[in-house]
């Protein structure tokens, strides 16, 4: 599967970004999807994850209760809602699958296929 994120800008703090994860080549439905990002001069770490039904959606503390992960199977595509952006929220974001049913990963390397990453820049 081959996947392309989009939707990444600029906002200022407090602001609302959508990111899209569009996929293609493969049965999207059949994958687990992850969202991760890089903030400059930091590892990548995760974000959110999402089962293929779009089931059980996890987040990492740090984005609870303001990002929130779906997807559109139909659409072959995932999103990451990020309401509430603070200037720590800047990197940039990465999306991630990996074909597995009824579970998701929060390890990175557990995830074969990446997006080429979209960049978010909160300002303050």
């Amino acid at each position: 599967v081959q996947l392309q994120a989009s939707g990444g800008g600029l906002v200022q703090a407090g602001g609302s970004l959508r990111l899209s994860c569009a996929a293609s080549g493969r049965t999207f439905s059949s994958y687990a999807m992850g969202w991760f990002r890089q903030a400059p001069g930091k590892e990548r770490e995760f974000v959110a994850a999402i089962t293929w039904s779009g089931g059980y959606p996890h987040y990492e503390e740090s984005v609870k209760g303001r990002f929130t992960i779906s997807r559109d199977n139909a659409k072959n595509t995932g999103y990451l809602q990020m309401n509430s952006l603070k200037p720590e929220d800047t990197a940039i974001y990465y999306c991630a699958a990996e074909p597995i049913s009824g579970r998701y990963y929060l390890a990175q390397e557990k995830y074969r296929y990446w997006g080429q990453g979209t960049l978010v820049t909160v300002s303050s």
